[in-house]
Formats: structure tokens, sequence, C-alpha cells
């Protein structure tokens, strides 16, 4: 029977652990019998959970003969990682061990130097944080989760359950982890990335910087037909200085960052009314409802249509 081992570290986030334990320990093969063994492992008896504690019947002797291990996330990623445990994590990776992180646990695994030379992600949230802090992990924070072959890492909260859905149907197929996602009541696949889920906030705008105002106009303008020389205008600067100050100020252009503003506010309108594609493509400022798709496809992952489905109403 194939094993999963599930490492508890201390401030771990509880439905980080959670999850993977009951996807894996509920799954069934045809006939009905347990698909996996799972074990919950840490490197002392009890665990720090925030809200409570728990006690892991493993220690990190269970990760040495699991097929699998899963690293949950903690509530503080840069928080340091005992050498016990990064070193039980390598001699895992050494001996062939799949090994997979939820959430934050990709910065555990960064750590470990399991990530180096690998593409990853992890909660949008983080991504900055990991890319900055592990230089050698190519981070994509648009993805829902990376399988690298043996080393695999989610993106935040459900994302994690995603990616178990994943390894069920790597291990046993698609009937066993159609089973699996049924009995967790979530689709065997969703529709995008991670992307519709940042898409509604706004960028980060650099404060106390002399392009502050003008990112504030841009917001406020963003239904407005727009050109670069129209931008560049009302900052009072030339075109390709606008360019360079905004790149080195925001990482973006000003029609990227235009873009976003309008996909942002279309997201609201399809959040919160009834409205057609169409007319939300005039709302908000695109020259068609096929460039507004095509726009907002790149930027939120998915079609207007597919987010109105799974968003409209939720802020309501």
């Amino acid at each position: 029977m194939h094993t999963v081992a599930v490492l508890a570290l201390d401030d771990v986030i509880p439905s980080d652990l959670a999850m993977p334990v009951d996807a894996f320990a509920r799954t069934q093969l045809p006939g009905g019998r347990d698909a996996y063994r799972v074990r919950v492992c840490a490197a002392e008896p009890e665990v720090d959970a925030g809200a409570f504690t728990l006690r892991a019947p493993y220690d990190l002797g269970g990760l040495a003969d699991a097929d699998t291990v899963i690293v949950p996330g903690v509530h503080d990623p840069s928080a340091p990682v005992r050498d016990d445990v990064l070193d039980a994590l390598r001699a895992a990776a050494d001996a062939g061990t799949r090994i997979a992180s939820i959430c934050v646990g990709t910065f555990v695994l960064a750590e470990a130097g399991l990530l180096k030379g690998l593409r990853a992600t992890t909660h949008w949230y983080a991504a900055g944080q990991l890319a900055e802090a592990y230089p050698d992990v190519t981070v994509d924070p648009d993805v829902l989760y990376v399988d690298n072959g043996q080393i695999l890492t989610s993106a935040g909260a459900a994302a994690g359950l995603d990616l178990c859905l994943h390894m069920i149907r790597r291990d046993y197929g698609s009937l066993v982890a159609a089973e699996a996602a049924r009995a967790s009541v979530v689709p065997l696949e969703r529709e995008g990335g991670q992307a519709q889920f940042i898409g509604t906030l706004p960028p980060a705008t650099p404060r106390g910087t002399a392009l502050e105002p003008l990112l504030a106009w841009l917001d406020e303008n963003a239904a407005r037909d727009l050109a670069l020389d129209d931008i560049a205008g009302h900052a009072g600067l030339s075109s390709r200085t606008l360019l360079r100050r905004f790149r080195e100020q925001t990482g973006t252009t000003p029609l990227q960052w235009l873009h976003r503003a309008r996909v942002r506010r279309a997201q609201h309108l399809l959040e919160t009314t009834e409205h057609p594609v169409e007319r939300i493509a005039a709302q908000v400022g695109f020259g068609s409802p096929t460039a507004f798709r095509d726009r907002f496809k790149r930027i939120a992952g998915v079609s207007p249509q597919a987010y109105r489905r799974a968003f409209a109403g939720v802020r309501a």
C-alpha cells in the first residue's frame, strides 16, 4: 500500500495539514480497499497548530519509508526550519521519495535545496517573497500546482486539494481520482489558475514615488481610450522617459498597468451585475468584446464567462 507521510511543523496551518490527510485517507480503490496509508509525522510529539496543539503519532523516521511526503505550510514562511527536518527531507529526496508542498510549505522545500533550478509555485501572497529569498527557484505565481516529477508544489488553500487529486490520478488513474474528487465535493480539474483570484486586487502602488499620482489617475480614467502619448502627456514626460521610470518603479509598462486596471473593474462588474460581456467590455474601456475576452483571459487565467460562473455574487 502506498504510504503518505504528512509532516507537521510547529505553527502549521491546520487546514494545510488536515486537507491531505483527509484526501488520501478516504481514497478507495475499486472494491472498497484503501488506496493509501496516511501518517502524520513531526520532529516532536506535540506540535503547536495555533488554536490548538496536536500530537503526531510518528517521528521524522516516518518519512524514511514513505512513498510520498507532504509538507504543509506554516503561518510564518520565513521562520527558520529545524536542521533535523531539513536533513530528513533531503534524505527522503535522495531515496527517490515523492515530495510535495501545500501552500507556503514550498519555502521548506526551497530551504532544503530541493527546488534548486526547478519551477515552483506557492500562495500568490507569498510568491514575491519566495522569489526574493530563493533566486535559484523559478516561481510561477499564476498556477494552481507544479509537477516536476519527484518534487511538486501547490498554491494556497484549495489548490493543495487540486494537487492531491493530481497525485491520486498519477498513482491510480482518473477513475479513482474522480471518486476522490466526488467525495470532497470538488471538480477533478478546476479551470484557470491563481490569476483569477489575485486579479481582483489592485496592483501594488509604490508609495511616496513620483508616479503615485499618475497611477491614481490611471485607475480613475481606465475606461477612457488612452494611448501611451496620452499618459505621458498627463505625466508631463516624454514617452521614452515615462516607460523607463514606469518600469523601474512598477516592473511593468503604463499600458499593461492600464489593462490590469480595466480587468479589475471588469471583474467587479462580472461579480455584481448581469450585464452582458459586450457591455462590460465597453464600460471598462476595451475597444471590442474580442479584445476584452483575450486580455481578460491573459490576465485572469479564465474567460469572463468562467469567471462570472465562479464568482458571481461572492461579494454581494
